[in-house]
């Protein structure tokens, strides 16, 4: 595996046992704010924490830098699919490297597992549908990927109006495992709009979608967000919080929230027994051909306001 930084240098946590806010920062802007794998399960234990702690009572997530983020570090994760090395595998869920075998390459089992790990809190991708505090995210320039996910399970979100909105794998592979959520967030229509095309929407779309509560210039969004997270903090007691956060909880898995973790991730799994149309982007020829030159050249072929990345969709 390729050296990496710390997940404590890529997840900072910090809180203010006056004010009762926490706060965790994705802190690598060189990579577009990409957690790995450890750096996840550090997100996970951090919420898990925030949410017994008596001097936590608002988390804030937000990222550091130009963006959010662009979702989870995908070399990282490929190099993991193609390894004769389990160990760092073996390690996201938790397991050391000798102590069981994992499911061989060509089986089900060897993708499946995964993808039905991401359904599961502990393994930092839907960490806030179990937190009993109030969350709320701070979104500005790319909010793509894992990072979405996080948008799709804080309580509230506030964003700069330069935001971009949406999931790479809609274009790449298919399945995101938040659809579920999504579809009840945005409005089903919406939705099938951008998985279908795979385009990026924006803040001032997102907010008509009622996915966002507040959409400001970047310059105001730190003050905002301050703003709501002080507010928050000031209100019902953390006992009334928790009791308000158990039944929002129960009102979504009534509608099915972890049910469409789970049915979304299954279909994850079936990824590799995808025929390819003619000229179609596939995820594995996108490394065998150079990932970020494949990724350009894909979103080049779409109209400008459709591509993902902020220097296609100034070109014409």
């Amino acid at each position: 595996m390729p050296d990496q930084p710390s997940a404590e240098e890529i997840i900072r946590y910090e809180k203010d046992p006056k004010t009762r806010i926490a706060t965790i920062t994705f802190d690598r802007p060189d990579a577009l704010n990409a957690p790995t794998a450890a750096a996840r399960l550090r997100y996970a234990d951090l919420i898990h924490r925030a949410s017994v702690d008596d001097e936590v009572k608002v988390l804030v997530v937000r990222g550091e830098g130009r963006d959010l983020g662009t979702g989870a570090d995908l070399p990282e994760f490929m190099a993991m699919q193609e390894s004769e090395d389990q160990g760092p595998r073996l390690a996201e869920f938790r397991i050391g490297p000798d102590e069981v075998r994992y499911p061989p390459r060509g089986s089900f089992r060897h993708g499946a597992s995964v993808s039905q790990w991401y359904a599961n809190a502990s393994a930092g991708c839907r960490s806030l549908q179990e937190f009993k505090k109030i969350s709320i995210l701070e979104v500005k320039g790319y909010c793509y990927g894992w990072h979405f996910y996080q948008a799709a399970d804080a309580d509230l979100v506030i964003s700069s109006d330069d935001a971009l909105f949406g999931h790479p794998s809609f274009r790449y592979y298919g399945w995101g495992p938040r659809m579920w959520t999504w579809a009840q967030t945005m409005g089903l229509r919406r939705f099938q709009e951008m998985v279908f095309t795979g385009r990026a929407f924006s803040a001032a779309e997102m907010y008509e979608c009622n996915f966002l509560n507040k959409v400001v210039p970047r310059a105001e969004l730190e003050a905002e967000t301050a703003k709501y997270a002080l507010a928050c903090s000031r209100n019902r007691p953390t006992d009334t919080v928790f009791m308000q956060k158990v039944f929002f909880e129960i009102m979504k898995q009534q509608q099915g929230e972890y049910m469409g973790s789970l049915l979304s991730g299954f279909f994850e799994s079936m990824g590799g027994h995808i025929a390819a149309d003619e000229d179609d982007l596939m995820l594995d020829n996108a490394f065998e051909g150079g990932l970020n030159n494949s990724v350009k050249d894909n979103d080049d072929r779409f109209p400008p306001d459709f591509r993902l990345s902020r220097s296609g969709r100034n070109k014409p």
